[in-house]
């Protein structure tokens, strides 16, 4: 099968150069969290394959509260631009973008809501509970190429108990487990390959600290 042949050499020589080289680049720029994410690209044939992607999260919360207030933390991915090209292979988009971030403890969920966000489709965000998840999901094609950002996502959260801390950070723990996904579209000789890709925190991050008084 001459066919699959060629599709399986190029697919795993796609998924080698994701490793080497990482799908998403930030752009110049300093966060305030930088997290240092743990990829795994599978393509559709070949070998899965890992590799590592630097991103960043700025975050805006109070340094304490009052037992039982509410407050308003905000948490803004920064800018992350799509290669054209990997190791020879052009990107033609990613697509299917979730980012999830945990439900804080020792805290209530009011509300929560998206703003902002650049490079993508007006509408094409949207943020949804799920567990003790908060799940972005952005339905729309990121072309190779473009810089694009996720909506700022601001939670608003009730004060537990006095002397407890809340925090905030990316979900995952694993491949099986991530705290952000996408899809890549890639062609491939003659046909157009799907690379599904997960990744988590390869180190704990905490993206913001809250004290309640």
């Amino acid at each position: 099968m001459r066919t699959k042949s060629v599709l399986s050499r190029a697919s795993i020589a796609l998924a080698g150069g994701l490793a080497a080289v990482g799908l998403l680049a930030p752009i110049a720029s300093a966060a305030d969290n930088p997290v240092a994410f743990a990829c795994q690209a599978t393509p559709p044939i070949g070998s899965a394959q890992t590799f590592s992607l630097g991103a960043g999260v700025n975050a805006t919360a109070p340094s304490s509260v009052a037992a039982g207030s509410q407050f308003t933390v905000t948490l803004a991915p920064d800018a992350l631009t799509v290669p054209t090209t990997v190791s020879g292979y052009s990107i033609q988009s990613i697509s299917n973008i979730q980012l999830t971030i945990p439900v804080p403890a020792g805290a209530t969920l009011v509300g929560e809501s998206l703003a902002g966000g650049s490079g993508i489709p007006d509408g094409s965000g949207s943020v949804a509970v799920s567990g003790s998840n908060l799940v972005i999901t952005v339905n729309a094609s990121v072309a190779g190429g473009s810089t694009f950002t996720l909506p700022a996502l601001s939670l608003t959260l009730q004060a537990g108990a006095s002397g407890s801390t809340i925090t905030t950070s990316v979900a995952g723990t694993s491949y099986a487990d991530p705290g952000l996904t996408f899809d890549a579209t890639v062609p491939v000789a003659f046909f157009t390959v799907n690379v599904p890709t997960t990744c988590y925190p390869a180190t704990a991050q905490t993206l913001s600290t809250t004290t309640v008084s």
